[in-house]
């Protein structure tokens, strides 16, 4: 009997989809950034984790939930467990936060910069398997000022790399969709379906959806929830929309919130989108999206997730935020604004000399390019 194997054979300068290099000039700008948010987390008390690469596949599937777990890279432990490349680094923290730092003084701060992998996307438009995220997360309190404290962080990073002005933080509360979801008496199925549908903005889809379920006035009213967005008066338009008292203790917690912000004098940096509805389980409050003008997708995204760490052994409040370096990246390369560094050459006939004065200019911190020809 003959035996036909088949062995798949690829181009030596090819790489996976969803994958880049990265070199030069466009990676020493990557590590600007992640410095600039590194060093704003560190003016905020917050201290620097790093979570395992690879880690249980279940971890994720509790912390993300399997619909977004999902998209991880999954492979067989020796021992038959199934294990996932990180997608998540909140995941991570959530169960350090309940196991390792069980007894550490709270609220817990940490921050980090990490590479995560998704094997599949959520749009054609933004698949990349392997990106950098950089975020915060702060454990242990419920409380306007915590939420806030996030919040801020994130505009001073963004401030920090000359940003002011060109970006916008969207804000909404999970617990709004909640309570509708809740007094429509839908089951975790239609739930999701609302949601996609509410997330795509799609208004004849949702009212066709919500058709069996809700009165005709009511369901063109709720149809409007997915185009309000605005400062504060989107509060009170849609509070004649949303009557059910889940619903209406989240647009209280989200009013306090912006009543902060307007005393901070930074509501040119916030508006309020009802329509823009988190995918990711673990949320259990606020919400929030970076956008930045110019970026193709949105930069980072954020919220309160107080059930999280509950699946790890220790129920507590928390919140946090990620942003996507990639994306940032792309944003700060297309700027004609940003100069290059360019390095003063040393040429000399004899190797000492040269390398004498390399020596000595580097310790002046110059940038010095070393002119290989002729020396042996």
């Amino acid at each position: 009997m003959c035996t036909l194997i088949l062995i798949m054979t690829e181009s030596l300068s090819s790489i996976p989809n969803g994958l880049q290099y990265n070199a030069g000039e466009e990676l020493r700008r990557r590590r600007s950034v992640e410095a600039t948010a590194m060093s704003v987390f560190d003016g905020w008390s917050y201290e620097e984790i790093a979570t395992p690469t690879v880690d249980y596949y279940s971890l994720f599937e509790r912390g993300m939930g399997p619909a977004e777990a999902h998209r991880a890279f999954r492979f067989t432990d020796t021992d038959g467990r199934l294990l996932a490349l990180r997608p998540d680094v909140t995941s991570g923290i959530a169960r350090a936060a309940a196991t390792l730092f069980g007894n550490r003084r709270r609220p817990l701060r940490f921050c980090y910069g990490a590479p995560v992998f998704r094997f599949t996307h959520q749009s054609h438009a933004d698949w990349r398997r392997e990106s950098i995220q950089i975020g915060c997360e702060l454990i242990g309190r419920n409380t306007l000022a915590a939420d806030m404290e996030v919040l801020a962080i994130a505009c001073e990073i963004l401030d920090r790399l000359g940003l002011n002005g060109k970006y916008i933080i969207t804000l909404n509360d999970v617990e709004i969709f909640n309570g509708v979801a809740e007094n429509l008496g839908f089951d975790p199925d239609a739930r999701n379906q609302l949601r996609q549908l509410m997330d795509g903005r799609n208004q004849a889809d949702l009212e066709s959806f919500l058709t069996p379920h809700v009165p005709a006035h009511d369901r063109h009213a709720f149809s409007k929830l997915i185009r309000l967005s605005g400062k504060h008066e989107t509060v009170a338009a849609a509070r004649k929309v949303i009557t059910n008292s889940r619903s209406q203790r989240a647009l209280d917690r989200l009013e306090g919130l912006w009543r902060l912000i307007d005393r901070l004098s930074l509501t040119d940096r916030f508006e309020i989108d009802f329509g823009d509805v988190s995918r990711i389980d673990y949320y259990t409050g606020l919400t929030f999206k970076i956008y930045i003008e110019g970026a193709g997708a949105r930069v980072g995204s954020g919220g309160r997730y107080d059930n999280l760490t509950a699946n790890f052994g220790k129920a507590e409040p928390a919140v946090g935020f990620v942003l996507d370096l990639e994306v940032l990246m792309g944003l700060f390369t297309s700027r004609a604004d940003v100069p290059e560094r360019t390095a003063q050459i040393v040429a000399h006939e004899d190797v000492t000399a040269s390398f004498r004065e390399v020596i000595r200019r580097r310790a002046q911190g110059e940038r010095i390019e070393l002119n290989l020809e002729g020396l042996s």
